[in-house]
């Protein structure tokens, strides 16, 4: 895989990460204290795991979303909003990929909680 340049491809973590993790926890029942118990519990395991894991800037694989670093705001979310997760998803990629999504999708047709934003039609 480091043989692919990072900016050959959206998704950049190609080299020099060891292992990939996914924090994962599930419950079955409705109870509203059980939710929060598993999500404070999830939440304390990150923490935890932040002294072992990339630093400057933190990374994330797209495909473990991680909700945490927010999400898209009715389909409407800036470019700065979308930063939070886009580019520690896509590093350097990012501002490529939105220029390419506003150019073949400017309408956000195809989105989901953390998708690439579509940037505002220009005009003159």
């Amino acid at each position: 895989m480091s043989k692919i340049s990072e900016s050959e491809i959206p998704f950049p973590h190609r080299k020099d990460y060891m292992y990939s993790i996914q924090y994962l926890t599930a419950w079955n029942d409705a109870n509203k204290d059980s939710s929060t118990n598993h999500i404070n519990w999830i939440r304390d395991v990150y923490k935890y795991m932040a002294p072992y894991v990339s630093k400057s800037p933190r990374a994330a694989y797209v495909n473990y979303r991680d909700l945490d670093l927010g999400i898209n705001k009715n389909g409407n979310t800036s470019f700065v909003e979308a930063s939070a997760w886009g580019l520690k998803y896509f590093k350097g990629n990012f501002e490529r990929l939105v220029r390419v999504k506003s150019e073949v999708d400017p309408d956000n047709f195809f989105r989901h909680e953390q998708s690439i934003p579509a940037l505002p039609k220009r005009k003159y």
